[in-house]
């Protein structure tokens, strides 16, 4: 005799053995008892929560003999052909095979035809697959079919859903089942068909099917058969590695779940689920999907880290995923995420560890400043170190780039310029010869706007900045604070910016002609023949044979 899964063998006959759904079952149930049903359902909700089972089960109550309180008698020639599949009073169309116009105009070519019992009830499913061209030909018979048909329309993403279809269904939506509906499921269906199952291949079962009660019954079949990978370790594994930042107790988490025979991808979409979890329970809000030991897992993890670190734990691997699905190497992937999640929250600690270093180090040199304001400052040997180890950090390049310096620490920094500056001021003709060097030393975002401008003039330790327009002025006002550092820096004086639009077109800055570069040398010059006549009589004396036509003026 053929086996016959579990979830196929235990799908409810009736409405009273749906779990999870009563709002579901009494709306349905109800319509039937009080002959209020309606001429089109839309059913949505996650994978394995009942939508094709519900739409059987009231296929079956409109044409049963001997239907009772709303609930089919499943007893009958109708009931049982339903049930077999091969009742002419139900027609199922899978719309993710067949979204085509075509297919549903063959589909609805049918539906005035008669039919051997009470109603006729058309069930597809994913109808949010159906192609536009489709939904069109579907809506006029949706709003206005024949008395003996009934539409039920399935979906897992109602979103997706056309509005006018959507308003013209009564749209019931199914949720995923408690942990407590999952776990009774489980115990009865063990009991009833006599499986040897402990209690770990139940809470195995149970933590698979997450909300989903076909699911949890497909991985009781898999602990039957013995295909129940057990292994509780890596996820933890990996909530310890996160929360202890070590990137290669994170590697290896990996590489053991991999070598216990998990796949990449089913590793991501658990640690997904501890770290909702753990989100969940930092918010106050338990999940009721999850079981005891993931609970305490990811209570645990909570208690270490900061929701911030939790946020973006879930927005890296929910990315991971989604790019794991076209991915030639899954593993990789996963792996990256990891190291990026392990690494970027060790470098914060070091950027923010360095960068208060840096501020407490400027400060003691300023106060120390105070009291003998003309004497230049040396930084010290351990400044020196700070200073040298947080130029050589790609985090802090990175905030100088984008001139993110926390506001004290570019005081500051700038205070301890202008008191080191002891140069005199620039002349205009240094600044304009200096400026495309200046310009290389900012970041790219300033290279490429500044590229267009043009120093103008010096008004005292001002420098005055020309733009091509009002709109390039105000793309440049932001990088102000940089080119005054980058100025002050190169000629090691504090200086000040204008920044002002200039009407003609500009050309690249030229240092003017010193005056030592206008002197001429005049050695071996001769001295040009005195002229003789009027302007007329040279011309004449040039070119010979020419005559004068009009001697007037």
């Amino acid at each position: 005799m053929q086996y016959t899964s579990l979830y196929r063998r235990y799908r409810p006959r009736r409405f009273s053995e749906i779990r999870g759904q009563e709002h579901v079952v009494a709306a349905l149930r109800n319509a039937v008892k009080e002959n209020r049903v309606h001429h089109a359902y839309l059913l949505s909700g996650p994978r394995g929560t009942g939508k094709t089972t519900a739409a059987r089960i009231l296929a079956k109550v409109l044409n049963c003999e001997n239907p009772s309180e709303g609930e089919p008698c499943c007893a009958c020639d109708s009931c049982l052909s339903i049930e077999t599949g091969n009742s002419f009073d139900l027609h199922e169309l899978d719309a993710a095979s067949n979204n085509k116009v075509d297919d549903m105009r063959d589909l609805l070519g049918k539906v005035a035809l008669g039919t051997p019992g009470q109603t006729k009830v058309y069930l597809l499913d994913e109808v949010h697959m159906l192609t536009s061209g489709a939904e069109n030909a579907l809506l006029k018979t949706l709003e206005e079919p024949p008395d003996h048909v009934i539409f039920i329309l399935a979906t897992t993403e109602p979103h997706k859903v056309v509005e006018t279809i959507r308003s013209r269904s009564q749209h019931l939506e199914l949720k995923l089942l408690p942990i407590e509906d999952l776990e009774s499921l489980v115990e009865d269906v063990v009991t009833d068909a006599e499986l040897d199952v402990d209690a770990e291949g139940k809470a195995h079962a149970v933590r698979s099917g997450r909300g989903s009660a076909r699911d949890t019954l497909s991985a009781l079949d898999r602990v039957v058969s013995g295909g129940m990978i057990r292994d509780d370790e890596t996820v933890s594994d990996l909530l310890a590695a996160l929360a202890e930042k070590n990137s290669s107790k994170a590697l290896a988490a990996v590489s053991a779940g991999i070598s216990r025979g998990r796949e990449p991808r089913v590793i991501a979409e658990e640690l997904l689920g501890a770290l909702r979890t753990a989100f969940l329970i930092k918010m106050g809000v338990p999940s009721e999907q999850a079981g005891e030991n993931e609970i305490s897992h990811s209570l645990s993890f909570s208690d270490q880290v900061a929701p911030s670190l939790i946020t973006k734990a879930l927005e890296t691997i929910g990315v991971t995923l989604v790019d794991m699905r076209r991915a030639p190497d899954p593993r990789v992937d996963l792996e990256v995420a990891l190291v990026r999640l392990t690494r970027e929250e060790e470098h914060n600690e070091e950027l923010l560890e360095t960068l208060v270093a840096r501020v407490e180090e400027l400060e003691r040199q300023l106060s120390s400043m105070a009291t003998t304001p003309s004497t230049p400052v040396k930084p010290s040997s351990k400044a020196k170190e700070i200073l040298s180890k947080a130029n050589k950090s790609p985090s802090i390049q990175k905030v100088q780039e984008g001139n993110s310096l926390p506001p004290q620490e570019f005081s500051s920094e700038r205070k301890q310029t202008e008191v080191q500056g002891s140069n005199e001021l620039p002349e205009l003709d240094d600044v304009v010869g200096a400026w495309k060097d200046v310009i290389q030393t900012m970041s790219k975002r300033a290279r490429s706007r500044l590229a267009a401008s043009q120093i103008i003039e010096m008004v005292g330790d001002e420098v005055v900045l020309g733009l091509p327009n009002e709109p390039h002025r105000l793309r440049c006002v932001d990088l102000t604070e940089e080119i005054k550092t980058s100025l002050s820096s190169h000629f090691s004086t504090p200086l000040q910016l204008q920044l002002i639009v200039v009407s003609t077109k500009l050309e690249p800055s030229k240092p003017k002609p010193k005056k030592e570069d206008l002197e001429v040398d005049t050695t071996g010059s001769i001295s040009a023949e005195a002229s003789e006549g009027s302007a007329t009589d040279q011309v004449i004396k040039a070119f010979p044979g020419a005559e004068i036509i009009d001697s007037g003026s």
